[in-house]
């Protein structure tokens, strides 16, 4: 089936099947490799995109579902890298591997949206579904603390 969907602000077309996930379809149809596959059961947080401006995980929404729905992807979160997380991830030499990354700031993106000033608890309480190997944590936590005090660009 032919699916127009919303992805970065841009209206996209996929020919796929209702149940692909969208995960695949931003990796294998669109080019947008920044959502990883990690689990493939929604456990990890490395395939995290937002739908209306709901962090989710793409391995688990599939095409029909996700048909009408704003999408955003770490490549869409600001047309040059600038948002403040992206700036405080730099800043603090957050990433060790980077795998999980983008889906870490696309989680951290929802939470500032809600909690533009969040305490530790905040962060542990809305991070706590995304998995870092590298246990990247504490700068994590520093990171999101840092683009709370920055402005947008």
């Amino acid at each position: 089936m032919n699916y127009t969907l919303n992805v970065n602000g841009k209206s996209r077309s996929v020919d796929v099947a209702p149940d692909t996930p969208m995960l695949w379809i931003l990796r294998d149809h669109l080019d947008l490799v920044g959502a990883k596959y990690g689990c493939g059961g929604g456990f990890c947080g490395a395939c995290t995109v937002h739908a209306d401006g709901v962090a989710i995980r793409s391995c688990q929404f599939t095409a029909a579902e996700m048909s009408g729905k704003k999408i955003v992807t770490i490549e869409g979160l600001s047309e040059h890298g600038t948002h403040p997380l992206q700036r405080a991830w730099c800043e603090l030499d957050v990433a060790q591997c980077g795998y999980c990354q983008a889906g870490q700031i696309m989680n951290a993106a929802e939470l500032l949206a809600k909690h533009p000033h969040p305490t530790d608890a905040d962060i542990d309480t809305a991070m706590a579904g995304n998995l870092c190997r590298c246990a990247t944590y504490t700068r994590i936590r520093a990171a999101i603390h840092q683009a709370a005090g920055q402005s947008a660009t």
